[in-house]
């Protein structure tokens, strides 16, 4: 083709909306368009589709981390239906709210509601000096050896502190033994469930000693907390459990039965640190079951929006 034809292609193909008359090779066919694809207004296709993009491929470090941060959200997902699920099989009206982290260090205790200090004496504590939405379970004497509670503790994964009585619980220490290898914690309830303030020093000592010795000799630790029989004590109690190695005494503001709980305060309503009693007790004393003061204390619990902790955690 000569220098003249290619000129008048060229300009052929710049007009070639105006139409042209020269002799030119016709051009390709459009592609066709997709059914769906966007149209100019003459209603040839406006683009060609494109083939889907590759996806995106993250380096090594990210990719890693992506999976590690789907795997764990995988992992709490079923970790919340696992709880879900224990909780109803349990009757509960909602799964427990899991506990705070433990404080690094025990709270200091100060004179105020709920603390009674004297100069070298271990504390008196119904409530623990704390900020957060946690409360304790504790349990006392140790008559009823029920294996249902003991189970559903452990798979509620619910803390509680017993402050155990050794002639109670001298028919089967192996059950208080089986709680302390669950995690509970055995802390010391004297050995006879004496009212303190009736006895002298020295018979004061001998009901917590002895039950110092005794809880170490069967269960293998020896106990920090000590909780007066009947919540009655006096100031040679304090000594006496002072010179046994006793920590804090754990006194308490609300109760709780198989169907109800008592409250020390008219709101009827818990506050943070707040320790709970209740009783190894069964249908013989109670209107029902351990399982059942359990449910009672988890559902008001987590009503109120509050999480079981350790009770030795903070004091």
């Amino acid at each position: 083709m000569g220098s003249s034809s290619r000129t008048a292609v060229l300009l052929c193909l710049s007009t070639v909306i105006a139409g042209c008359t020269g002799q030119i090779t016709p051009p390709r066919a459009a592609a066709p368009r997709s059914p769906a694809g966007p149209q100019s207004p003459g209603g040839t296709a406006d683009r060609v589709a494109m083939p889907p993009a590759a996806p995106v491929v993250l380096p090594g470090a990210a990719r890693s981390q992506e999976h590690n941060s789907a795997d764990a959200a995988a992992l709490r997902e079923a970790t919340a239906r696992q709880a879900l699920a224990t909780a109803r099989a349990w009757g509960l009206d909602a799964p427990p709210i899991p506990a705070p982290e433990p404080p690094a260090d025990a709270p200091e205790l100060r004179a105020v509601q709920g603390v009674t200090l004297r100069p070298g004496l271990p504390p008196v504590v119904a409530r623990v000096p704390t900020g957060e939405k946690v409360v304790f379970l504790t349990v006392d004497d140790g008559a009823e050896k029920d294996p249902e509670f003991a189970r559903m503790t452990r798979e509620l994964e619910v803390p509680f502190t017993a402050f155990v009585s050794g002639y109670l619980a001298r028919p089967d220490y192996g059950y208080f033994r089986g709680l302390a290898e669950q995690g509970d914690s055995i802390q010391n309830h004297t050995i006879n469930h004496r009212d303190l303030r009736k006895l002298t020093y020295d018979q004061q000592r001998q009901e917590i000693c002895g039950q110092q010795d005794e809880t170490e000799r069967e269960i293998g630790v020896r106990p920090r907390l000590f909780r007066p029989p009947y919540g009655e004590y006096n100031e040679d109690t304090l000594k006496a459990a002072a010179s046994c190695g006793i920590e804090a005494a754990a006194l308490w503001n609300e109760e709780a039965f198989a169907d109800h709980m008592e409250w020390r305060y008219a709101d009827q309503r818990l506050h943070p640190g707040d320790i709970i009693l209740t009783h190894f007790r069964g249908p013989t004393l109670w209107k029902g079951t351990m399982p059942d003061m359990l449910r009672q204390v988890l559902n008001t619990v987590t009503a109120q929006g509050y999480a079981l902790g350790r009770l030795e955690d903070y004091l």
